[in-house]
C-alpha cells in the first residue's frame, strides 16, 4: 500500500490525514505533543474547561464535508449550532452593540446604537458578499502556484470584481471612506486581525472578511472548539490513519529530488507521500537542512501573536455572551504599537470568549471561564515576564471601568499562554499565530504553495501556507493537498453509521 506521513496533528494535518486516506494511502501522522490539535487543544483547570486556542468557527461545512467525503454522516461525529448573537461590542464611550446573525438585524442594531445608515450597512455587507463570491474559488479553494488555476473559468469571476477588491487602498481607508462613524469603522476593521494583520497596512481585499461571519454565519460546536480535532481524529482512525504521539520528526528524507520518508528519535520510515503541517520556517530550518530554502518567502514579515489569560471567575455577567470585544480608545496607536513598536498598547483591545454561557459544565456553578486575549507581537526578543504583568493590569483595569465591576477579586485561578509558550508548544516561527501577514496586496502571493517545486512527493498544509491562518483556511490548505497528491487507488464510497 502506498504510504503517506504528516508532520504534525493540527486541525489542517488531521484534515490532510483524511483525505489521503480517503484516497487509498496508508497514513501515519507524527506528533512532537502527547496529543493532537496543535493550537486546538483543550485544558482543565480547578474546576474550569477551556479551548485554548482558536475561539471563533466559521465555514463548518468544510469539516462537514471530511465526514461526507468518507461516507460518514456528518452529525454522528459533531453537530453545532448557528450562533445569535455573534459578538457583543463594548467602546470607551459606553457605546454596546450587540452582532445579529441575521444581516437585517445586524443593519438594524448599528442604526439604533450607531446612528449609521441600515442601507449602508446592507451595501458593505452586500459588497462583502461580492468580493468572497467573487474570488474564493481562485484565491482560496486553488493552489496560487500552478498554471491550471489561471486557465479556468474562476478566473472571470475574479477579474469581473476587480474593481471592488480593494487593492491600491488600505482595509481602514475603504472603511473610512464609506462610513463617518469610528466605531463603525473599528468594528469592520478589527476583521483584519482574524489573520494577524494590521487594517492601516493590510488591503482592503481583507474586507471580505465580513462575508464569513454576518452572511453566512458564526457557529459554536458542541463541546467546544476541540470537539472538530477531537471528532476528525476519531474519523481519521476508523480511516485506518495511525497517530504517532510524543515522537517529533527531525528530517525530512530526501533522495535525489524526491522525499522518500522522515526520520524521528525511534527511527526512519519510508513514504511516498510526506506533507509537513509544521510552520513553514522550522520545516526548512530543521527538517531540510541541506535543501535550498526560499529565503524570499521564509522572511515576509510575520503576523501578530496573541497574549492570553486564561482566568475562572466567581461572578455571572449576563451582559455578556460567547463572544465579546472591548475596543480601545485609539484602534491605529494600538496596531502602531504591535507592528511598529514591537510592544504593547497600554490601552489593548480585549477580547473575552466565554463558553461556559453554551456548556454551563465548562465552570462551577455561578461561574464563568474567560479567555481573555489582547493581539500582540510575534516574539522579537521582548521581556514577555514584564509585559504580561503591565497587560495584566491594563486588561484588568479597561474591564473593570467598562462593565462597571472591580473584576480583580473575581479572578479565582489563571494560567497564561503567551509568544514564547505558543512557539514552544506548537513549533509556530517566533509564536506569529498565522504565519506571514497579510499586510501588503501581494501577501497572498507570497505565502509557500502547498506544494514543493524543487522536490516531488514533498506538500505542506497548515496556517503558514497557501492560502492562510484560521480554522477555514487550514482545512483549506487540506483540501488543496488532497487536490495535489495523486489518487493510489479507487476508494468505494461507503455508508458508515457510528
Amino acid at each position: 500500500m502506498t504510504k503517506a506521513v504528516i508532520i504534525g496533528s493540527g486541525i489542517g494535518g488531521i484534515a490532510t490525514a483524511i483525505r489521503l486516506a480517503v484516497k487509498g494511502y496508508a497514513v501515519t501522522v507524527f506528533e512532537a505533543n502527547a496529543s493532537f490539535g496543535g493550537k486546538m487543544h483543550q485544558f482543565d483547570l480547578e474546576g474550569y474547561r477551556f479551548d485554548a486556542g482558536p475561539s471563533l468557527f466559521t465555514l463548518p461545512h468544510l469539516v462537514d464535508e471530511l465526514f461526507t467525503l468518507a461516507g460518514r454522516t456528518p452529525s454522528d461525529y459533531f453537530t453545532y449550532t448557528r450562533l445569535d448573537p455573534i459578538t457583543h461590542y463594548f467602546w470607551p464611550d459606553g457605546s454596546r452593540l450587540k452582532a445579529h446573525a441575521d444581516p437585517e438585524a445586524f443593519a438594524e442594531e448599528v442604526e439604533q446604537q450607531l446612528g449609521v445608515p441600515k442601507e449602508a450597512v446592507r451595501e458593505v455587507l452586500a459588497k462583502s458578499a461580492r468580493l468572497y463570491n467573487g474570488t474564493a474559488d481562485t484565491f482560496l479553494h486553488k493552489s496560487l502556484h500552478r498554471l491550471d488555476t489561471y486557465l479556468s473559468a474562476d478566473v472571470l469571476k475574479a477579474l469581473g470584481c476587480l474593481s471592488d477588491l480593494g487593492l491600491t487602498t488600505t482595509m481602514h481607508s475603504a472603511n473610512a471612506q464609506q462610513f463617518k462613524d469610528p466605531r463603525f469603522v473599528q468594528l469592520l476593521d478589527r476583521f483584519a486581525t482574524y489573520n494577524g494583520s494590521d487594517p492601516y497596512q493590510a488591503p482592503g481585499t481583507l474586507n471580505l472578511i465580513p462575508h464569513l461571519e454576518h452572511n453566512i454565519g458564526a457557529f459554536y460546536p458542541k463541546g467546544g472548539i476541540y470537539s472538530i480535532a477531537s471528532s476528525l481524529v476519531r474519523l481519521a482512525e476508523e480511516l485506518g490513519v495511525e497517530f504517532r504521539y510524543s515522537e517529533p520528526v527531525e528530517r525530512i528524507l530526501i533522495t535525489g529530488s524526491r522525499a522518500t520518508g522522515i526520520e524521528t528519535p525511534k527511527g526512519r520510515y519510508s513514504a511516498e507521500v510526506v506533507v509537513s503541517n509544521m510552520d513553514i520556517v522550522p520545516t526548512y530550518r530543521r527538517l531540510l537542512p541541506d535543501q535550498p530554502a526560499p529565503e524570499h518567502t521564509l522572511q515576509q514579515p510575520r503576523s501578530s501573536s496573541a497574549l492570553i489569560y486564561y482566568w475562572g471567575i466567581a461572578h455571572e455577567f449576563p451582559e455578556l455572551h460567547l463572544h465579546n470585544i472591548f475596543f480601545s480608545q485609539d484602534y491605529k496607536t494600538e496596531f502602531e504599537h504591535i507592528f511598529r513598536h514591537k510592544t504593547i498598547s497600554p490601552d489593548p483591545t480585549v477580547y473575552v470568549n466565554i463558553t461556559s454561557k453554551l456548556e454551563p459544565a465548562d465552570a462551577p456553578p455561578g461561574c464563568e471561564n474567560w479567555f481573555v486575549m489582547v493581539n500582540v507581537p510575534h516574539h522579537q526578543g521582548q521581556d514577555w515576564e514584564a509585559l504580561i504583568q503591565l497587560t495584566r493590569e491594563a486588561v484588568v483595569g479597561k474591564l473593570s471601568r467598562m462593565l462597571g465591576i472591580d473584576l480583580k477579586p473575581l479572578i479565582q485561578c489563571e494560567q497564561v499562554l503567551d509568544p514564547l509558550l505558543i512557539e514552544r508548544q506548537t513549533s509556530s516561527y517566533a509564536g506569529a499565530l498565522y504565519g506571514s501577514s497579510s499586510n501588503n496586496r501581494m501577501a497572498a502571493f507570497l505565502r509557500h504553495p502547498n506544494f514543493s517545486s524543487k522536490l516531488k512527493g514533498l506538500y505542506f498544509c497548515g496556517g503558514s501556507v497557501h492560502p492562510g491562518g484560521g480554522i477555514p483556511l487550514c482545512l483549506l490548505s487540506a483540501r488543496i493537498v488532497g487536490q495535489l497528491a495523486p489518487t493510489v487507488a479507487p476508494v468505494k464510497k461507503q455508508q458508515f453509521h457510528a
